[in-house]
């Protein structure tokens, strides 16, 4: 062959024979039992989506370390069930509380949800209070990343939300807990203080009731803690106790008097100022939303007992918090 020519491919070089190769013996694969997965509930994570507001956020794992059983609450919805084809709006909390689980006492963040059988929002409004916070806060609940967003049950979940006319609302909070890091301490410390908020304006508030003022006096060398009620405490006199525990100098008795008067006067006109809106808002109500309120029912949900969490049935309380009081059923 010339040198630079090129070498034609031969397209009929003969392949291998098939017939002298001896077939390959296949391996037999051990037949597998088949799979069973039990079908979702319509409405299984209905109390996971609904925020448990209040809980601290290192906790918030640890609510949800047990299987939780909550088909007390999707029964309610069945036909029959105490929130079947009502509104209804949900929010949750967490109780810690001392319980047996497996032969030993823990103490354990326990979820509950309430249900609030209502034509519109409870509340848009969040209130903020704790022992160390001087003055409660009542905010805009998306202030703190909160809102009633509407729950879409398994079956719908393919369907447009905007199509689907809703009658299950649950409270969520939208602050992402990677972000938290990026938050100021007072701003964490929020959410923890957080509880929802309700104004029922045909019940007289406790604050509207109270004679009773949280004092805490800055005195040298630590602050005077104290409650003073200006119905059944004598100024001079409980001024003078004070001073005979050494909780207060005698040089400052006169500003301290001073002091608890100005914070009477405070609240007795936050009373009065209380009322007031009360008053004037029963006023300017429909007798539509006047029948809404009267019928507006709670209705407080605990897990039921099963073998994977503890049983709670020893600890539950039809206390809410104190802007909602008491649920109308514990369930």
């Amino acid at each position: 062959m010339k040198k630079g020519t090129k070498r034609k491919a031969t397209q009929d070089q003969p392949k291998p024979s098939q017939e002298n190769k001896k077939p390959r013996a296949k391996r037999a694969t051990p037949q597998s039992e088949p799979e069973y997965f039990e079908d979702k509930r319509n409405l299984e994570d209905l109390w996971t989506e609904t925020f448990p507001v209040g809980t601290e956020w290192d906790q918030l794992d640890s609510v949800y370390q047990f299987k939780w059983d909550f088909s007390n609450l999707e029964n309610a919805f069945e036909e029959g069930g105490i929130l079947y084809d009502k509104k209804v709006y949900l929010f949750g909390c967490t109780e810690p509380q001392l319980v047996m689980f497996k032969g030993e006492s823990k103490v354990v963040c326990i979820p509950v949800v309430v249900a609030v059988v209502s034509p519109f929002p409870p509340s848009d409004k969040i209130g903020i209070n704790s022992v160390q916070r001087e003055a409660e806060e009542i905010i805009p609940m998306k202030q703190m990343k909160m809102d009633w967003v509407p729950y879409i049950p398994l079956e719908n979940r393919d369907s447009q939300v905007d199509r689907l006319k809703s009658q299950i609302f649950i409270l969520r909070c939208t602050q992402r807990r990677s972000a938290l890091k990026h938050l100021k301490l007072d701003r964490l410390k929020k959410f923890e203080y957080c509880l929802p908020y309700f104004y029922q304006p045909f019940k007289e508030d406790e604050l509207e009731q109270s004679t009773e003022v949280q004092i805490i006096y800055p005195a040298e060398p630590k602050p005077v803690f104290c409650e003073f009620d200006w119905e059944l405490d004598e100024l001079e006199e409980f001024t003078d106790k004070l001073i005979e525990e050494e909780e207060l100098s005698e040089d400052q008795k006169d500003a301290f008097k001073e002091f608890v008067k100005e914070k009477v006067r405070e609240a007795k006109k936050a009373n009065r100022e209380a009322r007031e809106a009360r008053r004037k808002a029963i006023e300017e109500m429909s007798e539509e939303t006047k029948a809404a309120f009267e019928k507006m029912r709670f209705y407080k949900f605990y897990p039921v007992p099963s073998p994977d969490a503890p049983d709670v049935s020893n600890v539950k309380s039809p206390f809410i918090n104190r802007y909602y009081g008491k649920a109308h059923e514990v369930l």
